[in-house]
């Protein structure tokens, strides 16, 4: 399963394989970058958008103050 969230004005692409989440920082050319993200297995789906403002809160800017699943998109990579 893969989400894809703008946290903060940066497009991470969050996916579950092997049951472990995967994280990717996404290019403005539609390429990824793994990061080192530790998501706990347990968190849901539903919950990594406040999972990812937890950890990135102090990255908020005026224009770019929070953490949304962008819906409705093909999934990169």
């Amino acid at each position: 399963m893969r989400h894809l969230f703008n946290v903060f004005g940066q497009i991470m692409a969050i996916e579950m394989t092997d049951d472990r989440w995967h994280s990717y920082l996404m290019g403005p050319d539609g390429k990824r970058r793994k990061i080192h993200l530790a998501i706990p297995s347990d968190v849901t789906g539903a919950e990594l958008a406040q999972y990812l403002y937890d950890i990135y809160h102090d990255s908020a800017t005026p224009t770019n103050g929070d953490v949304f699943e962008i819906v409705g998109s093909p999934a990169p990579g």
